[in-house]
């Protein structure tokens, strides 16, 4: 469910077109405008208002907004005015860089979105960036990273649902589970198949087995040795595919907790999620946390960054 109210009325792309480009005209940008218009606009509507903007002024709105617009500002309204599967294409590409090097991301992308979306992505990098995710990940990453790692961006995962689950499977791969883990076998080749083949619904039953019937959930028995980046990583691949929520808010938690802001982080999950499962994400964030995601957002942000946040979360106060 999205957090993002769009109104009944809302002009036509051509209008929004019209009135970004008197937004970027005269001496000083009207970062307002952007903000009113974009942050209000779903993934359809924002696909309209490029190719609009691209046919009637020749120019290619992310090129106007990049040269417009500067810092944590622009990185907001450029990632969300690109479309999704473009968007998580660029995150993953930023992801698996020599020198930014970040592999939460990529578990995250390749955990949380549909299936077919995340196929989708996995094409506009290719055609983008004229080589393969799958190449570039096994490229920058090496031993049991890349044995986890390389067949998480490789699966397409069926999505599955609850009534489809195979109980039976989740009993007997629920054993399969807890003895490697015991056995601190986590680069075991079982594991890693289960975890990056099954269905989410179907891992979900199995981690349901794996709690049921020895007490504690996996990523409590992982805990011990969760200083060590793979396992981290696993525990991570496990919340992202079983409570994307949770995962969001302890990200958001720790980016504006942070002793100076994780910018970076907050805008990715603000624009990543805020037509997905934002609603889920702020009720998270308000129980885990006591305070209103919106009012914790204003608190550590100012400016324009602050306001087009704080819309994309649905509360819009401009």
């Amino acid at each position: 469910m999205a957090s993002l109210k769009i109104p009944a009325n809302v002009p036509l792309p051509e209008e929004d077109s019209e009135q970004l480009h008197k937004a970027f005209k005269g001496w000083g940008t009207n970062e307002g405008m952007i903000i009113s218009i974009l942050a209000h606009r779903n993934a359809a509507q924002r696909s309209l208002i490029r190719a609009v903007y691209a046919a009637n002024y020749n120019k290619d709105l992310l090129n106007e907004l990049d040269k417009e617009l500067s810092g944590d500002f622009e990185r907001a309204v450029m990632l969300w005015t690109l479309e999704p599967v473009e968007r998580d294409a660029y995150l993953a590409k930023e992801s698996t860089k020599m020198f930014t090097k970040n592999n939460w991301v990529l578990v995250e992308i390749a955990c949380t979105r549909p299936a077919l979306e995340f196929f989708k992505a996995k094409q506009a990098y290719q055609a983008h960036y004229k080589t393969s995710l799958e190449e570039d990940v096994a490229y920058h990453t090496s031993g049991d990273i890349r044995k986890l790692l390389v067949p998480l961006v490789s699966t397409f995962r069926y999505d599955g649902n609850a009534d489809e689950v195979n109980m039976k499977l989740a009993s007997s791969e629920a054993k399969t589970l807890h003895k490697k883990i015991t056995e601190k076998a986590y680069t075991d080749e079982d594991l890693i198949r289960i975890l990056t083949t099954r269905s989410k619904a179907q891992i979900m039953a199995t981690l349901n087995h794996f709690k049921d019937k020895f007490g504690s959930s996996i990523n409590k028995y992982l805990k011990e040795d969760s200083e060590d980046e793979y396992v981290q990583l696993l525990k991570t691949a496990i919340k992202c595919l079983t409570y994307p929520e949770k995962y969001n808010e302890k990200v958001l938690r720790r980016a504006i907790n942070k002793v100076g802001t994780d910018e970076w982080a907050l805008t990715r999950v603000v624009t990543t999620r805020a037509e997905v499962d934002m609603e889920r994400i702020k009720e998270e964030y308000l129980r885990r946390n006591s305070v209103p995601l919106d009012r914790a957002i204003a608190n550590d942000t100012s400016g324009d960054y602050k306001d087009i946040l704080l819309a994309l979360i649905g509360h819009d106060h401009t």
